[in-house]
């Protein structure tokens, strides 16, 4: 349980704009990658887990929502946040 909040810490410090930013759209973004990697290294060990399989789907539908959205109203933010996902 530790090891997830922490992680969670460390995403946010990642992707915030400022010190208490928890919730604005790079940060969530930032978070359902996280997430969505966890699921899929669970997915590859577990693979008839049909409920983890739809809930990594939802989380993909999401982050793809959110994405469209900075794309769209923020674009330099939208380039960053791309590079920073694509590098691991």
């Amino acid at each position: 349980m530790r090891k997830k909040k922490e992680g969670k810490k460390s995403v946010i410090k990642d992707y915030q704009k400022k010190d208490q930013d928890t919730g604005s759209i790079e940060v969530q973004v930032g978070l359902l990658t996280k997430e969505i990697v966890d699921l899929t290294d669970h997915l590859k060990k577990n693979h008839h887990d049909f409920s983890s399989r739809r809930g990594l789907l939802r989380k993909v539908s999401r982050r793809r929502k959110l994405l469209k959205y900075l794309q769209q109203n923020e674009p330099k933010s939208y380039e960053k946040i791309i590079k920073k996902i694509k590098t691991p």
